[in-house]
């Protein structure tokens, strides 16, 4: 199960980093689109806490 929580984790932080960059490239909705990353990220920082702490 911990292997499982860490292949999603990391897929959703890389997917975070990515929005992070298409917001810098795209010409509109830059806003959410680098907000949406922030999320990202800081809900793959919390699958692990919250799996490992079970």
């Amino acid at each position: 199960m911990h292997v499982v929580a860490f292949i999603v984790a990391m897929a959703v932080f890389v997917l975070g980093l990515w929005l992070f960059g298409l917001a810098f490239a795209v010409t509109a909705f830059q806003l959410p689109i680098f907000f949406a990353g922030i999320l990202c990220v800081a809900l793959a920082l919390a699958i692990p806490t919250r799996v490992i702490r079970s």
